[in-house]
């Protein structure tokens, strides 16, 4: 039934699959498939080559042209590739007309991420919640699945050709595989909200302090930042979607105590359902006090990646609160040097650290910090700052408490 997850760890070879449109340049589409390839080796996949196609919309029936596909055909039979990923998610009809076609597994983004998110879920919450949204991806798409079980399950009878005791209205086993689907789904929704009730219970119970939360794109550092803060050891991995349970941990800076969570990492083109599917998760940015944005300065799309964040925040209902933006890996962060007789005019690219904290982040003062986790550079400034915007914090909610004095 879930033949379009990735089930093992073993290396399996994959080619790449994305289009440049009108909405999405040849850079843009060139930085999601280095994204999609990142994902796919997180999954246990080596990507061995990366095909795009320019068109004004996908294709509605396969995605891309006929000619790309048959060259992509060519390229899966001649090197032997078990599966093809497709950078954008797929309907049914273009799936099942692109295995009909190149006859390997077939894979877009959001089964990729939904196989990574399977196997980083440790908790009973986390699981339930991936297997929530593998079932909502699931659903519309069972025509592909069981293409077999098309055919009616019973008839009206024997003229009809009705098999002994299936005689009746008469079903195909695609509803009945709907109907069970739906039930279990409505059954993980149950079991969701129980567990909602007793997060709520647990936040309930965390006594009079502020709450912090770690958001950003994934993989930008935030479990190494929680692990410097909290002296815990929070998993963290150089791969997508380390961190997929929310961690809480109690921190003191000097004398003030307050709570500080990790949260699930955010990416693009992840459909709004799935985030539905993590919503208790995502509770613990819905009722933080104060947000650290943790952005990666290395990354070159860093500045989309904030969009993206931003965007998603904003989807969940938590876009207005107080937030301090901290660019992570610092240390990282490379430019290129332009020589002298170069008369081009300078690009982002070419710029140094020290300017780039000089253009728009320097309008943000205190909201605005660069350090390295990995490398505890700038940290002691990091902790005065949220000392600071946690202290003016619990001054307003809490003014009668004794931590401060």
């Amino acid at each position: 039934m879930k033949e379009f997850v990735i089930s093992d760890a073993r290396e399996e070879t994959a080619v790449l699959v994305g289009l440049i449109t009108q909405t999405q340049d040849e850079r843009k589409t060139c930085e999601y498939l280095d994204e999609l390839a990142f994902l796919a080796e997180t999954a246990g996949a080596e990507v061995v080559k990366m095909f795009t196609q320019k068109l004004p919309i996908a294709h509605s029936v396969t995605y891309v042209g006929k000619g790309k596909l048959q060259e992509i055909k060519e390229y899966v039979s001649e090197h032997e590739i078990g599966m093809v990923i497709f950078d954008d998610e797929l309907s049914a009809k273009q799936i099942r007309n692109i295995e009909s076609e190149l006859k390997v597994k077939i894979l877009d983004r959001t089964s990729l991420i939904l196989d990574i998110f399977a196997m980083r879920a440790q908790t009973a919450n986390a699981k339930t919640q991936v297997e929530l949204a593998q079932y909502k991806y699931m659903l519309p798409r069972l025509t592909r699945l069981w293409t077999h079980l098309e055919r009616q399950g019973g008839g009206s009878g024997s003229a009809r050709g009705g098999s002994v005791g299936l005689r009746g209205p008469g079903e195909t086993q695609l509803e009945i595989d709907r109907r069970i689907i739906l039930n279990r789904m409505a059954l993980l929704k149950e079991q969701l909200a129980q567990i909602d009730r007793q997060k709520t219970t647990q936040r309930k119970n965390r006594g009079r302090m502020i709450r912090v939360a770690l958001v950003g794109y994934t993989n930008v550092g935030k479990s190494t930042i929680m692990n410097l803060l909290s002296k815990s050891e929070v998993f963290a991995e150089n791969k997508l979607f380390a961190t997929l349970d929310t961690t809480v941990r109690k921190v003191i800076i000097d004398n003030l105590p307050f709570l500080l969570s990790d949260t699930v990492g955010f990416i693009r083109k992840l459909p709004t359902d799935l985030v539905d599917s993590f919503k208790s998760t995502l509770d613990e940015v819905r009722e933080a006090d104060l947000l650290l944005h943790v952005v990666d300065i290395s990354h070159p799309g860093f500045e989309e990646q904030i969009e993206v964040v931003n965007k998603t925040l904003a989807d969940i209902g938590s876009a207005g609160k107080p937030m301090i933006i901290v660019f992570n890996k610092i240390d990282a962060y490379t430019y290129i040097e332009k020589a002298a007789d170069d008369l081009t005019p300078r690009t982002k690219a070419n710029l140094t650290l020290q300017e780039l904290m000089n253009t728009w982040m320097a309008k943000l003062a205190d909201n605005c910090l660069f350090i390295s986790a990995r490398e505890k550079i700038h940290i002691e400034e990091f902790k005065r700052v949220v000392y600071e915007r946690v202290k003016e914090l619990h001054v307003q909610r809490f003014p009668y408490t004794d931590f401060l004095y």
